[in-house]
C-alpha cells in the first residue's frame, strides 16, 4: 500500500512532465521528432526547433498537448538567441532543452569537401553550444536540464566518419565541461549515446554501398540497425531522471569501461578494411546524408 500514498483512488497519476516546457532542436523528423512526441504525452509543452518549417508544423498538429515552432539554424547564434527569447515569452519558462539537431557525411577525410566536413562539425558541435548558449538563462531561472544527444561515435571514433565523430567527441565534452559550470546553480546536464539506430540519417548512409559495408565489418552488437522507439524510450526516461549519462541501447554503458582501448582496436581493424576497400572509396559520395542532411544543404542555398 506504501507504494499508493500522495495518490487519490480511481484517480490517475499526474504524467512526470506535466507543466514542464522542453524545447528540442532538429525536432523535424527521427530522433527529435520522437522525442518531441513522448515528451508531449508525457504532459510536457513542446517548443520544436528545425529547418523544415512545413514538416515542423505537422509535427505539431500531431503532438498530445501545446506546442509551437519556431524555423531556426543551430549555427546561427543571434537566431537562436531570438528562438530562446520567444520561447520564453510564448510559453512563461524553459525547463528542458534537447540538442538534438545534427548533420552527417562519410568517406576518406583526405577527398572529403571541406564545407560539408566543416558543416557537420557547425551543425553538431557548434549549434549544441549556440542552444545551451542561447536557453542557459531560462535554464537557470528554472532549474532545469539540458540534454546533448552525442553518438557511439564519442566513444569510439571510426574511420570514414571523421568529421561526424570530431563533432560528437566535441559534444559529450562540452556537456561534461558545462555540468560542471552549472551544476551548483541547480542545472542538470547530460549527454545520449546513441549507435546506429533506424533514421534518416542512418538510411541516407547505408545508401552508399562502401558505407554501409563497412559498417557490417563492425563487431557485434555495433554492426547493427536498432529500432527507433526503444531507443527513445530510454532518453526520455533519462530526461526524467535529469541523468547526466543516457543510453539509447543498453550495452553502451559497457562501451564506457573499455572506451581507453577502442581507438587501437579500430585503427588495426580499420587499416585492414580501408586497405581492402581503397580501389572503390573515390565512390563514396561527399555530402550531407539523407533527409535531414538534404534539408540542411537545401536551407544554405536559401540563406546565401
Amino acid at each position: 500500500m506504501s507504494g499508493m500514498a500522495g495518490q487519490r483512488p480511481g484517480r490517475p497519476a499526474r504524467p512526470v512532465l506535466q507543466g514542464k516546457v522542453a524545447v528540442v532542436t532538429g525536432a523535424a523528423r527521427g530522433v527529435g521528432e520522437l522525442i518531441a512526441r513522448k515528451l508531449s504525452a508525457r504532459g510536457a509543452t513542446v517548443a520544436l526547433v528545425g529547418l523544415e518549417e512545413e514538416q515542423l508544423k505537422q509535427v505539431g498538429e500531431r503532438l498530445h498537448g501545446e506546442s509551437a515552432h519556431w524555423y531556426a539554424d543551430v549555427t546561427d547564434h543571434e537566431a537562436m538567441g531570438r528562438v530562446a527569447r520567444e520561447v520564453s515569452q510564448r510559453f512563461g519558462r524553459v525547463d528542458i532543452v534537447v540538442a538534438n539537431a545534427g548533420v552527417a557525411s562519410g568517406g576518406p577525410f583526405v577527398q572529403s569537401d571541406p564545407e560539408t566536413w566543416r558543416r557537420v562539425i557547425e551543425v553538431n558541435l557548434i549549434g549544441g553550444a549556440n542552444t545551451g548558449r542561447a536557453f542557459l538563462p531560462a535554464l537557470l531561472a528554472s532549474r532545469g536540464y539540458f540534454l546533448q544527444i552525442a553518438s557511439l561515435a564519442a566513444i569510439a571514433p571510426a574511420p570514414m566518419m571523421t568529421a561526424y565523430c570530431a563533432s560528437k567527441s566535441g559534444v559529450e565534452a562540452f556537456a561534461h565541461g558545462l555540468r560542471c559550470e552549472v551544476g551548483h546553480r541547480g542545472v542538470g546536464v547530460g549527454v545520449a549515446y546513441l549507435s546506429w539506430t533506424d533514421t534518416d540519417m542512418v538510411r541516407g548512409a547505408d545508401r552508399d554501398e562502401v558505407m554501409r559495408e563497412m559498417r557490417q565489418k563492425l563487431p557485434w552488437p555495433s554492426n547493427l540497425t536498432y529500432p527507433l522507439g526503444p531507443a527513445v524510450d530510454r532518453i526520455v526516461a533519462g530526461i526524467e531522471r535529469r541523468a547526466p549519462h543516457v543510453y539509447g541501447q543498453w550495452w553502451l554503458r559497457g562501451m564506457q569501461g573499455v572506451r581507453g582501448y577502442l581507438p587501437g582496436l579500430l585503427a588495426t581493424a580499420g587499416k585492414r578494411e580501408i586497405r581492402r576497400m581503397e580501389p572503390r572509396l573515390a565512390n563514396v559520395g561527399r555530402g550531407l546524408v539523407g533527409a535531414g542532411g538534404e534539408a540542411d544543404e537545401a536551407g544554405r542555398t536559401q540563406r546565401h
